[in-house]
């Protein structure tokens, strides 16, 4: 794919119709397998890419790393991929777009985590970003798909339990309005509070399997795409040691 502008528009048009599911990869092996089962598109895990890298989540890997992982995935599949690019490393928009379209990716998660501080960040700037990076994708001619990723179900994020759903609406319609074109309410595991997710923000949303969760009911309600995160690279990485524990030393 020499001109990113077709597998942006190819990767956006994804996210109407039936439902993407993306099982999530770590390197260039792991992207193949998935291209090879005739999945029609690519997602990275940042915890399972920062871990085949030996850096902890959360931006503890250097940017410049988990971007030359994404290039190595990027080389070797023919379908489009995107990125989970955590906060946006503190990249100014502009060269984040850059940096982004470099590795060959063409749509990228952001997360309203801050990492810095260990609790969100603030939704008002946090969408601000987002525009702005919509902006300096428009300028570079590449609709790059932009997955807003809504952090309050998250535990440690300082949200109490019962202002979770109506805080993740409340962000995830300042992201969408700011022009993302997925929003991502991470860590939702009941059925009732991600149908209210779906009506409320009216737009493409991704979301999880869980216990109240299967692909089935997913479908049902509505999601436009379902992401696994890092749950492959810990199966496999637990096949593995299940395999060397089975050898003699």
């Amino acid at each position: 794919m020499t001109d990113p502008k077709t597998p942006a528009e190819t990767l956006r048009g994804l996210h109407s119709g039936e439902m993407l599911v993306l099982p999530n990869v770590w390197d260039a092996a792991s992207a193949e397998i998935v291209a090879e089962a005739g999945f029609p598109a690519i997602a990275t895990a940042s915890a399972a890419v920062s871990a085949t890298l030996g850096y902890p989540d959360g931006e503890g890997a250097p940017w410049q790393e988990m971007f030359a992982a994404a290039a190595r995935i990027a080389r070797v599949v023919p379908v489009p991929v995107t990125v989970d690019a955590e906060a946006g490393y503190g990249l100014a928009p502009r060269e984040f777009v850059e940096r982004l379209l470099e590795t060959g990716a063409v749509g990228c998660n952001l997360e309203d985590t801050d990492h810095r501080s260990g609790g969100l960040a603030d939704a008002d700037e946090h969408a601000e970003r987002i525009a702005e990076i919509r902006s300096a994708a428009t300028g570079a001619g590449v609709p790059i798909v932009v997955n807003a990723r809504v952090d309050t179900f998250l535990g440690d994020r300082g949200i109490p339990e019962p202002g979770r759903l109506a805080e993740a609406v409340r962000r995830g319609r300042l992201y969408r309005e700011a022009g993302a074109d997925c929003v991502y309410p991470i860590g939702v595991r009941r059925r009732d509070d991600l149908a209210t997710l779906v009506t409320e923000l009216a737009c493409p949303v991704n979301g999880n399997v869980g216990e109240e969760l299967d692909l089935a009911a997913l479908r049902e309600l509505g999601v436009a795409r379902v992401s696994y995160g890092p749950r492959f690279h810990r199966a496999a990485l637990e096949g593995f040691r299940t395999a060397i524990g089975n050898l003699e030393a």
